[in-house]
Order: structure tokens, then C-alpha cells, then sequence
């Protein structure tokens, strides 16, 4: 029985094993198999119900079909419907088909368009099937122009994708701000657009940042371009030259290819946003008893006017300053009086938009209570505060070109020259030196010793102690600043002479994240940067139509378009003890390729096809 036994478990211990294997390879063999080239081909259309471009359509129901299973990403997004629709139609991927279901009711002897933009991803790799569009119409004829083109940022030139371009053949200004578009598309990544199935006629064309996605322009907020003339959609018969290749070096044949060229086909539209912001009063409010702050949600273009209520007093019991935004008024409270009471009642009167935008005179009373602190570590925080903080802008080493800024912790009651002993050093000694000393316009804490200073010298500033007091009382201890001026030799300097500029403006020096850093006029056709840091520089130049020193957008209601943008194409290397001399045509670079990629922020997609499970493996 022993031999028996044996052999029946060893049986059984082999039954179990191949039993085990085969259960393994079956379950490994389930879904997708692994291994092989990874699929980067996106989705083949296939057939339709009812055909592409078909004619009498009357149906509500739509059935696109493709060569394999299928998603749609962000269609809601992405799907772009002309003529624009009040209910947004219903649009599923089921297996291999996109499902469409309209909703509104068909409008005779009309073209519709589904323009799907890179909706359509295959289901395993999410490969799109970029700029696929489906058209029918409900009449005898599905028209068929094209016109296309490029929309970029109009103050940075930068290319703006995902952004609504629309025609009106309405060619009244009225139809962008009251009437949807009657044909419309979106921007690719590129920025660029192709508006399909147009019919023959005359149109303005817009872009359009649809925020509430009611296809005409209704909100300040939103960011408009439009051009100032009429298109007319066409095409024309050409030819295009086709090379087959036997190998890399080796031509096979060159055939000529007849096809069909639309027009316009390169409209370069600039979106830029109006300047709006509708100006009212935010608050008030009082952090510390000294002073309070009035906030508005917009520069203010008038200061409002202050009375002090309950108090029998002038307009000397406080200093105002206006914070850098300019959205903020902070007032420092001069007389004990008022500022020891708990509660400072104002009346206040100033300028805001009315229900029209037009800035109307409103008057309002606001109380300002003092809010409630831990006295103990107010009080702490008091015993700290011995002296009146002085602070300047110097920090060892300052550029020939910069002008000292002396900064008070409160307002001062008076601070002139004599305080001051602004004195160059010359060999050993410390020299005298006179300067102009002016108190910032906006901030009474702030004052500028101004100072035309030379190259590779060095200087000291000394504030006696107790020579300043501020309002609450508080004096200076005693305050001293050394500094050196950089040498000629630090510095390079860049002269660009310009051409093929429409108007005069200004130019700027751009970093590597195309901020400005440095700014000059054009005078007598030059831009002239001057006493530049060693460093990689990038220009642009603005056309200042109005002269008021800063880029301005677009005034649609005016018919102002935004100022026109010119990048430099290549980046300006400065050497110290070095000179730049460029000749530069605005004109003579395409204004799409102007701009230099290491500073584009919208750069192209390079779309990777994504690896499938075995190569997530490897």
C-alpha cells in the first residue's frame, strides 16, 4: 500500500503543479495583451449616419463611427457647435461611436458644423484625432469656405489657444455686444483657428474669451480682438508640388497636385482686455489706533474727500498716503484726540460707477472701530518700538543710475536737507556734496535724495540722532549708510536703430521671463540702453499711439485696437565694457515668429504617445 500511496501523492502533487500553470497563463492571457508597438495612431473615421455633408437633413440624431473604441475628452470644453446653440446638444462615446443628440430645433437651410477640436481620443493610448469636424445642412447646399489664421496676446505676443474666433455678417458694431456668432470656432495650441462651412458673403471677424458662453461680447472682463475690415470668403484653384522618395537621397517622382486654396488664410487677430474695473468703495477698516485704511476694488483716478464727524476739526488731523496699487488710501491719524477714541466716524466722498459705468459723486458715513488686540503683547510689542525706523535702499554696491530712497516707519513732522550729511569720499577724505531732497507725491514716509552720480565713487549718508521726529512722537537714533558706485568698466551698453515702426514709442529690455527691466524712449530713431549689468537681455518695442508711456489694450466701443507689439527674435548678450549695435526692422520678421521661444510661455505640445502596460513595466 506504502508504494501505492506514494505514487498517488506524487500524481497528485503534479496535477496540482500543471493545474496551477495553466490557471496562471489563462488569467495572464485576460485583457490586453502586453508587448508589442506602442499604438500612436489616433482614431480613423469610418462611416456616418447620416453621411458627411449631407444635404435635407431633418433628424435629431447624429452617429459617427470609427475604426476603433473611442472617448471624448472634455466635450463640453472642447466641441465647438455652429451655429451656436441655446440647448448644447448631447454628445456620448459608445464603443466605437460618437452619439449626437440635438436639442434645439433645426433651422432651415442652414450648415451645421461639430467641430471637435482633439475631443476624440482613442481608448487605450487617449491618441487624438485633432481638428476632426462633421457637417450637414438642412437645405440643398452645405457650404463650404474656409477662412483661417493666427491669434496671439496682443501686449506679449504670445499664442492663445482654447479662445473663441467668430463671424458676424451683421457688419453693424452693435452685433459683437447684442447677436451671437453666426459661425464659429476655437483656437488650437498654437493659437491658430480654421472657421469651416462658411457661406459666400461679407464678414468681421472676432475673437472672443466667452466667459458666461453666450457668444457675443457682454462682459468688461472679457478679452476681444477684432479687425478694423470686412473679408470676403473665397478660393482659388492652385497647385502644390508633391516629392516621392526612393530613399533619404534619392527622388522618386515629383507630381503636381491641383487643389483648392481658401481665403483669407492668414488673418492675424490680438486679443487683449479692455481696461474696466467697475470703481466703488470696498471698506474701511482700523488695525491699529494711529491710522485706518480705506480700500476700493480699482485705482482711483480722484482722491476722495474725509470729514471727521463729532469733532470740531480741520482737514491738518491727518496724512494720507496712497499705497503702491492705488486701490488703498492709509491714513495717519495726527491728533491724540482722535485717534485715543475707540470709534473714528467719517463722512466720506468720492467717485463710482453707476449702473451705466459712469462715475457718479457718492457720499457715505463710515465707523471705524478699533479692533481688540492682547494688550500684553501690544504692550510688549511697544516697549520694542524705542526709536523712528529709518531704512534706504543702498546695499553696499548701487548702479550709476539709481537715486536713494530714505524710508520712515511713520510720517515726519519735518525733514529737510540739513538733516542730512550726504558727503563723497576723495582720496582719504570725506567731501561735502549738495543734492535735492523731494518727498514722494503718494507716500509721506517716503523721501528722495536725488543725485547725479559718477562712475566708481563712493559716498556716505548720515542722519544725526533725534534730528527727525514723527508724528506720534517717536525720534531717529542715529543712522549711517556707506555705498560705492559700480565702475564704467562693470557695464554694457545696447543702441538699436529702428525701422519699419508706424508710430514713435519706447522700448524694453525683457528678462528670461519676459518681465521688463529696463524701459527707453525712441529719440531720433534709436532706442539707447545704457549702464546694463552684465547679462542676457530680450527687446520688444511698443508703439505708443497715444504717448502715455504704457501699453494700451484695445477700446472696442471706440474702435481703438490694442498697440502694436514687436519682439526682437534673438537675445542680446551683454559683455561688461562692451557696446551693442543693432539694426532692427520691426516689420522684417513675420510678427508670429518674432517672438523668442526661450521666453514663449504658450510653447508648442509635443504630444508623446502614451506607452502601453508592457513598456510601463520596462
Amino acid at each position: 500500500m506504502r508504494p501505492f500511496s506514494l505514487i498517488k501523492n506524487i500524481i497528485f502533487s503534479i496535477l496540482i503543479t500543471l493545474f496551477t500553470l495553466c490557471a496562471f497563463f489563462a488569467c495572464a492571457s485576460i485583457g490586453s495583451p502586453g508587448g508589442g508597438e506602442t499604438d500612436i495612431e489616433p482614431p480613423k473615421f469610418v462611416k456616418s449616419n447620416p453621411a458627411p455633408n449631407s444635404i435635407n437633413f431633418s433628424g435629431n440624431k447624429i452617429e459617427i463611427v470609427f475604426d476603433e473604441y473611442i472617448q471624448l475628452d472634455k466635450p463640453s470644453e472642447k466641441v465647438v457647435v455652429t451655429p451656436p446653440q441655446i440647448k448644447a446638444p448631447g454628445l456620448k462615446a459608445l464603443g466605437k461611436s460618437v452619439i449626437i443628440e440635438m436639442k434645439d430645433s433645426l433651422v432651415k437651410d442652414v450648415t451645421y458644423t461639430f467641430d471637435f477640436t482633439d475631443a476624440i481620443v482613442d481608448n487605450n493610448e487617449k491618441n487624438p484625432l485633432e481638428g476632426f469636424t462633421f457637417a450637414f445642412s438642412t437645405g440643398n447646399v452645405v457650404d463650404s469656405l474656409i477662412i483661417s489664421g493666427l491669434l496671439l496676446n496682443a501686449e506679449n505676443l504670445e499664442p492663445m489657444p482654447g479662445i473663441m474666433v467668430g463671424l458676424h455678417s451683421d457688419l453693424t458694431d452693435s452685433a459683437f455686444i447684442s447677436r451671437p456668432f453666426i459661425r464659429t470656432s476655437k483656437t488650437n495650441d498654437k493659437g491658430e483657428f480654421w472657421i469651416r462651412n462658411i457661406s459666400p458673403g461679407r464678414y468681421r471677424v472676432f475673437a472672443l474669451n466667452d466667459q458666461n458662453r453666450n457668444y457675443y461680447f457682454d462682459q468688461p472682463s472679457e478679452a476681444v480682438a477684432f479687425l478694423d475690415e470686412i473679408i470676403v470668403p473665397s478660393f482659388e484653384e492652385t497647385m502644390r508640388l508633391d516629392t516621392l522618395w526612393v530613399d533619404s537621397l534619392t527622388i522618386d517622382t515629383i507630381r503636381e497636385i491641383v487643389y483648392n486654396r481658401f481665403t483669407p488664410d492668414d488673418l492675424k487677430l490680438f486679443l487683449s482686455e479692455e481696461i474696466f474695473r467697475p470703481q466703488y468703495l470696498i471698506r474701511g477698516e482700523r488695525t491699529e489706533k494711529q491710522k485706518f485704511n480705506i480700500l476700493f476694488n480699482a485705482p482711483i483716478t480722484q482722491l476722495p474727500e474725509i470729514k471727521l464727524l463729532n469733532h470740531n476739526k480741520a482737514n491738518d488731523w491727518y496724512v494720507m498716503e496712497l499705497q503702491p496699487d492705488q486701490t488703498t488710501l492709509t491714513y495717519w491719524v495726527k491728533d491724540s484726540l482722535v485717534y485715543q477714541r475707540d470709534s473714528i466716524s467719517i463722512e466720506i466722498n468720492y467717485l463710482a460707477d453707476d449702473s451705466l459705468s459712469n462715475l457718479v459723486a457718492l457720499t457715505d458715513t463710515l465707523h471705524l472701530n478699533l479692533r481688540k488686540r492682547n494688550l500684553s503683547k501690544d504692550k510688549e510689542k511697544q516697549e520694542e518700538i524705542k526709536f523712528l525706523d529709518v531704512q534706504m535702499n543702498t546695499k553696499g554696491m548701487i548702479d550709476v543710475y539709481d537715486t536713494l530712497k530714505i524710508t520712515f516707519s511713520e510720517p515726519v513732522l519735518d525733514f529737510k536737507k540739513e538733516h542730512i550729511h550726504f558727503q563723497q569720499k576723495v582720496d582719504t577724505l570725506w567731501e561735502d556734496r549738495s543734492f535735492n531732497l523731494k518727498q514722494d507725491s503718494l507716500n509721506p514716509r517716503v523721501y528722495w535724495a536725488d543725485y547725479k552720480f559718477s562712475y566708481n565713487t563712493e559716498f556716505q549718508l548720515i542722519i544725526d540722532s533725534a534730528s527727525v521726529h514723527g508724528i506720534y512722537g517717536l525720534w531717529n537714533n542715529s543712522f549711517k549708510s556707506s555705498f560705492k558706485v559700480k565702475a564704467e568698466e562693470e557695464y554694457g551698453h545696447v543702441y538699436v536703430l529702428l525701422a519699419g515702426n508706424d508710430y514713435d514709442g519706447f522700448g524694453e529690455l525683457l528678462d528670461g521671463g519676459d518681465k521688463p527691466i529696463r524701459k527707453a524712449p525712441l529719440k531720433n530713431g534709436e532706442l539707447a540702453f545704457e549702464n546694463l549689468n552684465p547679462g542676457k537681455y530680450y527687446l520688444r518695442y511698443i508703439e505708443d499711439r497715444n504717448n502715455n508711456g504704457v501699453w494700451d489694450p484695445s477700446k472696442y466701443k471706440e474702435g481703438i485696437p490694442p498697440e502694436t507689439v514687436y519682439y526682437y527674435e534673438s537675445v542680446l548678450e551683454v559683455r561688461k565694457y562692451s557696446e551693442i549695435e543693432q539694426n532692427w526692422n520691426v516689420k522684417a520678421t513675420p510678427i508670429e515668429r518674432q517672438k523668442p521661444l526661450e521666453i514663449t510661455k504658450n510653447k508648442p505640445v509635443v504630444k508623446q504617445p502614451k506607452k502601453n502596460e508592457e513598456n510601463r513595466r520596462k
